[in-house]
């Protein structure tokens, strides 16, 4: 099972990055469009059908019951129409299907969310959901995201023009963020990402580093959500046909995929072998920057893969040293050995930090502290190879004999050539979003689990 991504940014990265629109016409022009997206091929594309028409009121029936609270087919209809605006996808008769259940199957969860964000707010009297303004203020962002020059009341107007109400999305961007910001204020301040957490990143990304390297956008398609693994795999080519015939892939990403990357347009970064399930391992060897894989089936559903950059793995190791000495001859007699190394035995467990790590050796007299600065471990003397190699960073060595004397090294930093890794803030971050991401898809499902759900 690969490791949850980092996530749909919880309130983090404020609400108004919850959606990002593509703003694609159900005509062959586009009004605004995500800038990265896989080529089209040559060949025929599929018949495309009209969009599907709001029901006039007097025929609005019931699409969906949730805890005795009503989806209409109205309500459908509009989230459909938003779902193709939004993600880019022309719609066909082979993938109307797959629209309308994407689309019912997120009313069904905000439903959820909402119901229960009404719960909280009655039981321990708070105030969770955005009000107006705050939805304002979201939308106003989000067209400034897609145009500079561009006002809220100018984008709801586009999507008006394009049959999609202006609480139709009002709705979507009020429950989003209301819920982002319930998970991320009820279980942020509770994570802890421990230094152990940190330190374990760290030495896998230094494992993997000399492995080659792929900048990659994800989509998967959850099986389980979508309905079985055959649902998704049909799901899944649809997409791939309607990204080649020009749908933005990170418009499809935010609207269909189920990994944690869809907030970022399905942005999964730089990863290596080993760190995605082994049938996308086996894709990406065959792909080229710029292409688009077919549908990848896994255990648990079906990724596709958009490998935006390719590189070599780093084959040097750089490490940042600092040192404190206690000089001695090259032939010193064994009790003045003896002696300077029980005194750097002594100090080594007080050198807890490189900034502290001259000053606190200064307190001692005969020793001299210094930084070494950063160098390839190759580079180093051969006495100092070994530990730094082995020490992780904020390790200190036992002393060290050279012919200059007895010396403890500490590591303050350590990373591969080639690529500037993740500072420790960057990965504090990473893993926190993971966790937030995971919290909200349990909380999400459990809820779903014991709700009451009819569809029509």
């Amino acid at each position: 099972m690969r490791p949850v991504r980092s996530v749909k940014t919880l309130a983090a990265a404020g609400a108004a990055s919850v959606l990002v629109l593509a703003l694609a016409s159900f005509g062959p022009q586009a009004l605004a469009q995500d800038a990265a997206q896989p080529t089209a091929p040559a060949g025929a594309a599929p018949e495309r059908v009209a969009p599907p028409a709001p029901p006039a009121p007097l025929s609005e029936s019931v699409a969906a019951v949730v805890n005795d609270d009503i989806v209409s087919s109205y309500d459908l209809t509009q989230r459909m129409r938003l779902l193709m605006i939004s993600s880019g996808v022309q719609p066909t008769q082979e993938n109307l299907p797959q629209l309308e259940q994407e689309a019912l199957r997120s009313l069904i969860d905000e439903r959820v969310q909402l119901q229960e964000l009404h719960r909280v707010e009655k039981a321990q009297k708070i105030k969770i959901i955005s009000t107006e303004q705050e939805v304002d203020e979201q939308i106003n962002d989000i067209a400034r995201g897609n145009n500079a020059n561009m006002t809220g009341k100018q984008l709801l107007a586009q999507l008006a023009s394009q049959g999609v109400g202006a609480e139709t999305f009002r709705a979507q961007i009020r429950i989003d963020s209301s819920w982002q910001n319930w998970i991320s204020g009820r279980y942020g301040s509770r994570l802890r990402v421990g230094e152990d957490q940190i330190k374990a990143f760290e030495r896998r990304m230094a494992e993997s580093a000399s492995k080659p390297q792929y900048q990659v956008s994800e989509v998967f398609l959850d099986a389980a959500r979508v309905g079985g693994m055959e649902t998704a795999v049909s799901g899944a080519a649809q997409l791939v046909t309607q990204m080649q015939q020009g749908a933005p892939f990170p418009a499809v990403a935010r609207q269909f995929s189920s990994s944690a990357t869809a907030a970022n347009g399905g942005d999964a970064g730089w990863i290596s072998p080993g760190e995605m399930p082994a049938e996308v391992d086996a894709a990406l060897e065959e792909l080229r920057p710029g292409q688009l894989s077919r549908p990848i089936p896994v255990k648990d559903g079906v990724y596709i893969i958009y490998l935006r950059d390719k590189r070599a793995g780093a084959k040097t190791a750089l490490v940042d040293l600092k040192q404190v000495a206690y000089p001695l001859a090259a032939d010193a007699t064994p009790k003045q050995v003896e002696t300077a190394n029980a005194t750097l035995l002594a100090l080594k467990p007080q050198l807890t930090s490189c900034e502290t790590l001259q000053a606190t050796a200064e307190k001692v007299d005969g020793l001299v502290a210094g930084d070494l600065g950063e160098a390839e471990i190759t580079d180093l003397a051969p006495a100092f190879q070994a530990a730094a190699a082995a020490l992780e960073v904020g390790q200190v060595s036992d002393p060290i004999r050279t012919d200059a004397g007895l010396h403890l090294i500490a590591v303050c930093g350590k990373r591969q050539s080639g690529g500037a890794a993740p500072t420790h803030d960057q990965i504090e971050n990473r893993l926190r979003g993971q966790q937030l991401a995971l919290i909200s898809k349990r909380y999400l499902r459990d809820l779903r689990n014991s709700a009451t759900i009819e569809t029509r």
